[in-house]
Order: structure tokens, then C-alpha cells, then sequence
């Protein structure tokens, strides 16, 4: 069971252990922390058994071959469950464990998400361009997009009209659609070369009037949770990829 797509405010659970291999990987029936996906990174935190602590250093689904690093075997995951990293041996199946998540890194990455899909829909909406590359954290993010100029000063502008916009208080909600319905959505897919997988229906994220796309990632529940937009770094990266780096100010 995905609570994080059903509520991205919740903190804990209780869940029980499904499986374990190589005594850190962890399946369980619920899941609370997000893995990490579409640019967006896992979240951390902790299972509790009693009076004993693991600390969940990774989470992750994987899908065929895909692996969290070289240095890791297939064997290690089920394919398409998600399995929880944690930082020592010890948890059996049938345990049952309290998941505690770090809440702090949690509703910063979503601050940040909502702030991404505002800044690329300002500029998508103006240019036309599409997002290359992405990637989360919460420290600093970034946005690849397919642009072929690139001015500074029309950076700044566009993150002048994403950040008047965030103080809307506009409500984020997610809605699943079918997919067809969702497919009329305009500008509905913002990612270059993709299109979303033919499922039956699509999980699609509104923010206010400004921006609807398909996504699977976690979002605020407010734009007036993400604060101030502010750009530390801008790159040219190829003939038309561009790089904007953005940090998130109260």
C-alpha cells in the first residue's frame, strides 16, 4: 500500500515486515517513505521495533535491471516492490515496525517539486520549451530545458512571475484520470522525449490555473508553503540545453 501518493503529510505508520535479504533490505507492507524517482530523491528516517532503532539510508522500486548503484545486486530487490535500505542487520519477517520519517527532508523536496513544476511551466508557457533533466534536493535543484537562448535577464523575469505566482496560495491537489481524458489535457506532458506509460489512468498534478502534469511525485499541499524561488547558477549545456539552479528561500 503507497500512503505517500494517498497523503504526503503523513509521518508515521505501523507496517509489518513482508521480507529481508542480506538483513538490510527491507520490504514491508506499507509504504511511507517515497523511493526514489523522476528526479525526486527517497526519503530517509527510521523503523522502530520496540526499543530498537534502523535507520532507512535508501529506498528504492526497481523495475527489470535498474539498480541503485554498480556496486549493487538484483538479488537484493524484488522487482517492483519497494525495498528500504537500512543502516544494520537484525529485523526478521512478520516484525512489526513504527516507520517515523524525516519530515524535514520530506516536506522540503516537496516544497521544491512544487516550486520546479511552477518555474518550468512559466517557462514552458512563454517558450515553448520542454525539461531535458531534472533533478531534486534540498539544498539546491535544478531544471534542464531545451532552449536555444538563453538570457539571464529573462531568467531572473521568469522566476520575478514563478515567484508572484507561489504567493497566490494556490491549492496543489493530484487527481487520476483516464488516460485518454488526461492526454487532452494541454501541455499535460512537459518532459522532452516521454510520453506517460499506457496505463488505464494517469496521475495527474494541478497547481492552481498555472500548471497541470502528469506525475508521480509529491507535492505541498499550498504553494504558500514553498517560499521564494531564488537562482544560484545558470548553464549552458549543449546547443539547446540549458541548466538552471535554484535554491528555496523562506
Amino acid at each position: 500500500m503507497e500512503l505517500y501518493t494517498r497523503d504526503s503529510y503523513a509521518k508515521e505508520c505501523d507496517a509489518q515486515v513482508v521480507s529481508v535479504k542480506e538483513g538490510k533490505y527491507i520490504i514491508l507492507d506499507k509504504a511511507l517513505f517515497y523511493p526514489r524517482g523522476g528526479g525526486q530523491p527517497c526519503d530517509t528516517g527510521k523503523l522502530l521495533r520496540g526499543s530498537d532503532t534502523f535507520n532507512v539510508v535508501f529506498v528504492g522500486k526497481f523495475k527489470g535491471s535498474d539498480l541503485p548503484s554498480p556496486s549493487k545486486s538484483a538479488l537484493l530487490y524484488v522487482e517492483g516492490k519497494i525495498s528500504h535500505e537500512v543502516d544494520r542487520e537484525g529485523l526478521q519477517e512478520g516484525d512489526r515496525v513504527k516507520c517515523v520519517l524525516d519530515w524535514q527532508r520530506r516536506h522540503t523536496l516537496m516544497r521544491m517539486h512544487t516550486a520546479a513544476h511552477v518555474l518550468s511551466a512559466i517557462i514552458h508557457n512563454d517558450t515553448g520549451a520542454l525539461i531535458t533533466g531534472n533533478n531534486l534536493d534540498t539544498n539546491e535543484s535544478r531544471i534542464d530545458f531545451n532552449l536555444e537562448n538563453f538570457d539571464r535577464e529573462k531568467i531572473n523575469e521568469y522566476v520575478k512571475k514563478a515567484n508572484e505566482t507561489l504567493v497566490r496560495n494556490m491549492d496543489v491537489r493530484a487527481e487520476i484520470l483516464p488516460y485518454d481524458e488526461a492526454m487532452k489535457i494541454p501541455s499535460v506532458v512537459k518532459l522532452a522525449g516521454a510520453l506517460p506509460p499506457n496505463l488505464p489512468t494517469l496521475r495527474i498534478v494541478f497547481i492552481g490555473d498555472v500548471d497541470a502534469q502528469a506525475d508521480g511525485g509529491l507535492h505541498v499541499k499550498n504553494t504558500s508553503e514553498v517560499g521564494r524561488i531564488e537562482v544560484t547558477r545558470a548553464q549552458n549545456k549543449g546547443k539547446t540545453n540549458r541548466r538552471i539552479y535554484f535554491r528555496l528561500l523562506p
